[in-house]
């Protein structure tokens, strides 16, 4: 092996050393008396600058930077594979200019999504879960002096520096995945106290050979989705000097939050039987020290932690979460969600944006109505990096603080709105009246005497197949009259709900929704989604400890639902859907386990702009009341 890595260790000399050879005169710290080419800004936005978008005159290498953790157990520091793209005039004019750095385990590929390697979500609640079997060595498909082409021609024409690497232990860098473990921060924050000097930086993996970064200011901005979107923020609650912004698009922001909902085990949406260490084994692409990382991170640390058998937060999961780190963090951020990503929740986002705004930290956020994923408008982008790392007076800092596509308009071009929640919604409650098997109503009036209803639990039928059935004793639902105006809704909707199980353990999953149903070939389910979410009554008490019901024992739990910001329109009506397993999320026990909800002590508090003189204007007073 070692024999190996020498003979490459060589070739990646050769790569480092550039992908175009310069005259002596154009050498480090050598300048032509020609004038500078600088960077341009119009209307507050970096530029394309013809010299900076010839291809042919980029400088194109990479390096191992040195981090500050040891987490394969060599005995020696992880390295981390670093590459990077800048104009030629960083070398031939001695132009430093800042960086926008996107970090990714998955660079050099993945184990692909082959369901025989996820968890079977075919169990009984609280039951030990079969054993899964791990996927097949991971073949790399490393590349160098490239890691990445992705964000280099967006930003190199614009006077960018691109910087990529991969994350502990994928591509070429050294180390074990940890997914959402410490090095997972620091493994970025050295990149970026390289590019300011403070750690060194090698040719190869392992040699002495040291590289300079001499053509940056220092100035670094961070980006990218999902995981890639994490890594920034990750980086960013290690307070690194230099990391002036952020921009992280569908965030994963605590992988409990990912895996888990209010104590109950829920999986990513199209992800059915994928827990944290699946996603290790999806990533953990490089083979050297893959048994010590197996063993320690995969098989010790992740089995010991994640508790699939009750769900319940502990330290393992509380390690993950972004929440608790922020208090170094500085840099500005601008973050970005769908409301309808069903693999990284929109609560992800919303946590951490709350979370910065009490802490005075400048945040945005950007909004818009489709998936997983979408960055906001690059103009916007572009006049946050342009402001935080060139320093442009552009005013970006003083615009408003949210920023959210309405329904049907094109993603670049959102609706601003002083901050997300609406600072003009406020909290609605409606109750239920009784309707089982059928509808029953939504009110905004208590009803006494409305007594309890029961549905019988069968993961058989789809939560789709469940809001459009007009009679079934699979799940209760309560109804508003028809609007004849629209309704916001914008914030986080909250459900309390006092029920009884016949099992001392049953999924819960509540949906919010538009109807009537859209039943046309082009419509998808977001059509009438309006928000849901999911809860496991053991934890009605503690989202730390679960405790066995006691059959037919009623319990009272309060959760939230996922935030939103929707507009209804007249015409539907708002309905709440109470069911229990959730065939695309939950796991699946045997049908026939009882959940039996009290209407009188059950209700949702839902936050409308204009509260309820909005709603008078929506609906018929008399039928609301």
């Amino acid at each position: 092996m070692k024999t190996i890595l020498t003979s490459f260790s060589l070739i990646l000399i050769f790569s480092f050393s550039e992908t175009r050879m310069l005259p002596a005169q154009n050498q480090p710290g050598r300048q032509n008396n020609q004038k500078k080419t600088t960077p341009v800004f119009v209307d507050g936005e970096a530029q394309i600058v013809p010299e900076f978008n010839d291809p042919e005159q980029w400088i194109r290498s990479d390096l191992w930077v040195e981090t500050e953790f040891d987490s394969d157990g060599d005995g020696r520091l992880d390295r981390m594979h670093v590459d990077v793209t800048r104009p030629g005039q960083t070398e031939t004019e001695g132009l430093k200019l800042p960086v926008i750095y996107v970090s990714s385990p998955y660079f050099a590929g993945t184990g692909g999504s082959d369901k025989q390697y996820f968890w079977n979500p075919r169990q009984e609640l609280g039951a030990q879960p079969p054993k899964r079997k791990h996927f097949p060595p991971i073949k790399p498909r490393n590349t160098h002096p490239i890691i990445s082409n992705s964000h280099v021609k967006q930003w190199v024409p614009r006077g960018f520096i691109v910087v990529h690497s991969s994350s502990p232990g994928t591509g070429l860098s050294q180390g074990c995945p940890t997914v959402g473990g410490d090095n997972e921060s620091l493994a970025p924050k050295a990149v970026i106290d390289w590019l300011n000097g403070r750690a060194p930086g090698y040719t190869t993996p392992d040699g002495n050979e040291r590289v300079k970064a001499y053509w940056t200011t220092g100035k670094v901005g961070m980006t990218g989705t999902s995981y890639n979107g994490t890594l920034p923020l990750a980086a960013a609650t290690t307070g690194v000097d230099g990391l002036e912004a952020i921009i992280p698009i569908s965030p994963n922001t605590s992988y409990y939050h990912y895996y888990r909902t209010n104590g109950l085990v829920r999986h990513p949406g199209g992800w059915m039987g994928e827990d944290i260490d699946v996603l290790y084994d999806f990533i953990h692409s490089n083979p050297e020290r893959r048994d010590y990382c197996n063993c320690h991170i995969r098989d010790k640390e992740m089995a010991e932690g994640f508790d699939r058998t009750r769900g319940d937060y502990n330290e393992f999961w509380a390690g993950r979460d972004y929440v608790n780190d922020l208090g170094p963090l500085k840099a500005a951020v601008l973050i970005a969600h769908g409301f309808n990503d069903w693999n990284v929740v929109p609560e992800h986002t919303n946590r951490i944006y709350q979370a910065l705004k009490a802490k005075g930290v400048t945040a945005h956020v950007f909004y818009h109505q489709g998936g997983h994923g979408g960055p906001p408008p690059f103009s916007m982008m572009n006049r946050w990096f342009t402001h935080y790392l060139f320093g442009v007076e552009n005013g970006v800092e003083k615009g408003p603080k949210a920023w959210i596509v309405r329904e049907n308009a094109d993603r670049d071009h959102p609706t601003p709105y002083p901050d997300y929640p609406n600072p003009a919604a406020s909290y609605v409650n409606f109750y239920l009246t009784a309707g089982a098997p059928q509808q029953g109503r939504l009110v905004t009036t208590p009803v006494p005497g409305q007594g309890t209803e029961t549905l019988v639990d069968n993961f058989s039928f789809s939560g789709s197949v469940l809001a459009q059935a007009e009679w079934t004793n699979h799940r209760l639902i309560y109804v508003t009259p028809t609007l004849t105006d629209t309704v916001h809704i914008s914030g986080t909707v909250s459900i309390t709900i006092r029920l009884a199980c016949s099992k001392p353990a049953a999924n819960l999953s509540v949906w919010m929704v538009s109807l009537p149903w859209n039943r046309s070939r082009q419509a998808k389910i977001t059509d009438n989604l309006i928000t849901r979410g999911w809860a496991d009554p053991q934890n009605y008490r503690s989202l730390t400890e679960s405790k066995p019901l006691i059959p037919g024992k009623f319990y009272e739990m309060t959760f939230d639902l996922e935030p939103d910001d929707q507009i209804i329109p007249a015409g539907q009506q708002i309905g709440l859907m109470i069911f229990s397993t959730d065939r695309d999320f939950t796991l699946w026990p045997d049908p026939g386990t009882e959940l039996t909800v009290d209407l009188d002590a059950t209700f949702i508090r839902v936050p409308v702009v204009g509260g309820s003189d909005a709603l008078k204007k929506s609906m018929n007073q008399q039928a609301i009341n």
